[in-house]
């Protein structure tokens, strides 16, 4: 939050045949135009194999993709890439593609590979969406829009899966974490032995598949995806942890980058410590921006005096710590943990401000609804109580992504920094040393934080945002330096700002890409 002399095959592979819901669907298609640019000694079938495109409905995993992918703009595709590229000739496991062809074949540049960060988050329903946002732009006509699920992820094959939905549920209802005590603490690290000891039994290929979805692993792939795709160099988008994505991308093959954005940057030097009280100061600042939008209103949630505010709030949500309130179906309650969660979700964007002013109010009558549809949404737990596996997925990367912090009392120092740094999160309670389910993942980690050491990269363009909460404006001008790339500043208080509506960063990200026009260097849009 998370690419061109190219000669094609064509084969059309079924006659029309129609969908489940009766509607038709174009035939599927096979393309070969790889192999392109240099291919890596024992890859050449991987590079150069073709990709049959089809129907996408198959590749949803959410009620909400399945009426999305159902429209004939988006043709979806399996890539087989190596479950450990130090043995390609093993086993082999695929990723769920997603591509919005350019609306202008004729001026086609090439593929413009995206990717939503999370770590977890679904890449095909983010290009979807985006090539509808942006289906009058160049941009849309230029290029094909190719959203891809990493390896573990979403549509991928194997995915990771660790909690059934039932679990994740307890999960949320369980505020255990709050217990500081001796007892709650072996409690709590008992829980994420559990929780790792699941990830090995209830994913394909266990631990063999954890070992390698790692940042390092994902960006081979994308080398591979690029072949595939037929593009000599890679353009691409990338969001939040996406960026890493895209600067380990530049480390590995500087030669293969026509172009990269990198939205919402996680700085490539910051440890996982540092990296957690950052966001808390980001979702402080954000959470400080929406109450002095509050209290200009008369319905503000919190009072009308700045002052009041935080003790306000603290009413409003603490008392949840004790009794969590009846949601009123099939035995939920609102935890303290799921209403915090709900505000952390309406702090990515100030659209969403309205909803959580009307969600405390609500609490403050024992009405939780509001709340809990928001952490549902960032849960990504569908009407039917099914979630998707973007939480998983999330612990398994940055499991593997970051040195494992088995110190207690770094963990504990964290955990007091976080407070301090973020005190509408404070829930009142001791600050706790437990250990998180990376303290006892089963595989080491296969990265770690660094200045990344770039020769002969072209430009890159990093858009940060000055009010970001989850990836502060500050590790934005950091990878740009580090990448010797151009920062462009979004002043707002929102998570990420490239094709979001905001003509001035589109304008740029766009002829960026398309012309490989830099920014001016200092550009800011409001």
């Amino acid at each position: 939050m998370w690419r061109f002399s190219l000669v094609s095959t064509l084969v059309a592979v079924l006659a029309a045949c129609t969908s489940s819901t009766g509607a038709p669907v174009a035939p599927s298609v096979t393309e070969q135009r790889g192999p392109t640019g240099t291919v890596p000694a024992g890859l050449a079938t991987f590079y150069a194999q073709p990709l049959t495109w089809g129907d996408c409905v198959p590749f949803a995993r959410t009620g909400d993709d399945k009426n999305s992918f159902k429209t004939q703009d988006a043709r979806c595709a399996r890539l087989q890439v190596p479950l450990d590229y130090a043995n390609p000739s093993g086993q082999v496991i695929s990723l769920g593609l997603l591509r919005v062809a350019a609306t202008d074949p004729g001026r086609r540049i090439g593929s413009l590979v995206i990717n939503p960060g999370g770590p977890g988050a679904s890449g095909l329903a983010t290009a979807i969406r985006l090539a509808s946002q942006a289906k009058d732009s160049d941009l849309r006509k230029r290029f094909d829009f190719v959203g891809f699920d990493p390896r573990g992820i979403g549509s991928s094959e194997p995915a990771i899966r660790c909690l059934t939905d039932q679990e994740r549920d307890a999960e949320r209802a369980d505020d255990d974490e709050l217990d500081a005590s001796p007892e709650g603490v072996a409690r709590v690290e008992a829980e994420q032995r559990d929780y790792a000891g699941k990830c090995v039994q209830r994913t394909g290929d266990g631990a063999q598949l954890l070992a390698t979805m790692g940042t390092r692993d994902v960006v081979k792939d994308m080398d591979v995806l690029r072949s595939a795709l037929g593009d000599e160099k890679l353009t691409y988008l990338g969001y939040s942890y996406g960026t890493r994505l895209g600067t380990t991308y530049a480390e590995t093959f500087p030669k293969n980058v026509r172009a990269l954005v990198l939205d919402g940057a996680l700085d490539p030097e910051q440890d996982v410590v540092d990296e957690l009280v950052a966001q808390g100061e980001g979702f402080q600042k954000a959470f400080d921006a929406f109450t002095r939008w509050c209290v200009q209103r008369e319905d503000c949630a919190l009072g009308r005096s700045q002052d009041q505010v935080l003790q306000n709030y603290w009413n409003i949500v603490r008392p949840l710590i004790d009794r969590p309130i009846d949601l009123g179906e099939g035995g939920r309650k609102l935890s303290y943990s799921d209403a915090t969660t709900a505000v952390i979700q309406a702090l990515y964007a100030e659209e969403l401000w309205d909803t959580l002013n009307k969600g405390l109010n609500d609490l403050k009558r024992q009405r939780v609804q509001t709340l809990m549809f928001l952490a549902d949404t960032y849960f990504e737990r569908d009407k039917d109580g099914h979630y998707s596996t973007t939480q998983d997925a999330f612990t398994a990367v940055r499991c593997v992504d970051d040195p494992r912090v088995t110190d207690k009392a770094l963990v504990l120092e964290a955990q007091q920094r976080y407070k301090q740094a973020a005190p509408f999160l404070d829930d009142g309670h001791p600050a706790s040393p437990a250990l998180d389910a990376c303290a006892f993942w089963p595989v080491p980690n296969t990265s770690q934080p660094h200045v990344p050491s770039v020769q002969g990269l072209p430009p890159v363009l990093v858009v940060s945002t000055t009010g970001d909460p989850a990836t502060p404006y500050q590790a934005g001008v950091n990878l740009a330096k580090a990448l010797g790339g151009v920062v462009l500043t979004f002043q707002a208080t929102q998570h990420t700002a490239f094709l979001q509506g905001n003509k001035c960063v589109d304008n740029a990200g766009s002829g960026y890409l398309v012309d490989l026009t830099v920014p001016r260097a200092g550009i800011t849009c409001e």
